[in-house]
């Protein structure tokens, strides 16, 4: 896993890419680590990425076939590195963005569907291959599936494996778009423009919000997002974005 920051930008990028960028324990857990520290003052966004021709192909199945553990040892395993992972991109107070420069498998498609933006190459491919030796979706794919594809949906692609274009991807809400692998950086690029250009403390009180009120009672999530909103008011960015509005201009928010 190779790890920079550059223009406020953590860059997180596979760095097997020999074996198509599949997941290791300690490929996770490094994932997990460079996603501990992200200070919405220093940082607007994450990428992640895979160096060569794949984003990642998944869990590495030489090392599955090299396991020996017990139940407890498989649980806390999984908990403790896929599991973690998920839980520091679905609450990570800046933006994260999977650039999907090849196919996305497996542990990869996870992460794609737990990021807050993907951008896929347009010759990538995207599955849920977990089935295929004998296992169900992890790295909250269980979780973030069904919500970004639809119930039906995330049981064709959990259950049968298969593979998808990222033009179908893009479809079904698993990307927001596919572009063609030469544009890939631009159009991630732009993105990074736009969410540099926004109030990245702020960004992180309306992810919160929407993902704290996924499946709530509508009573509940209209308290909790009053409760964020009241957050919100006491920010220098709200300050500075109605001081803009009244002169006319665009708001700074540095």
């Amino acid at each position: 896993m190779h790890v920079s920051d550059e223009d406020a930008v953590r860059h997180v990028t596979f760095d097997r890419p020999d074996a198509s960028n599949a997941f290791t324990a300690d490929a996770a857990s490094e994932l997990a680590a460079a996603l501990d520290d992200l200070d919405p003052a220093v940082l607007d966004a994450v990428v992640v990425t895979g160096e060569g021709d794949a984003f990642s192909a998944g869990g590495d199945i030489q090392a599955m076939a090299e396991r020996d553990e017990t139940a407890r040892e498989a649980y806390d395993r999984v908990r403790e590195t896929l599991g973690r992972v998920a839980e520091r991109v679905l609450s990570a107070p800046v933006p994260v963005v999977a650039k999907v420069n090849g196919d996305a498998v497996g542990a990869g498609l996870s992460l794609v569907a737990a990021a807050d933006f993907a951008y896929a190459a347009a010759d990538a491919r995207l599955g849920a291959s977990f089935i295929n030796v004998g296992l169900v979706p992890d790295m909250g794919g269980t979780v973030t599936l069904p919500r970004l594809v639809g119930l039906r949906t995330a049981k064709e692609l959990a259950f049968t494996g298969d593979l998808i274009d990222a033009e179908r991807a893009a479809e079904l809400d698993l990307v927001n778009e596919a572009v063609p692998a030469d544009e890939l950086d631009d159009a991630v690029d732009d993105l990074l423009g736009t969410l540099s250009a926004r109030p990245t403390e702020n960004i992180a009180l309306a992810k919160a919000a929407i993902h704290e009120n996924l499946g709530q009672p509508v009573d509940d999530g209209l308290k909790r997002e009053a409760h964020f909103q009241t957050l919100a008011y006491d920010t220098d960015a709200h300050e500075e974005g109605v001081e803009a509005f009244l002169e006319g201009r665009r708001p700074d928010f540095d």
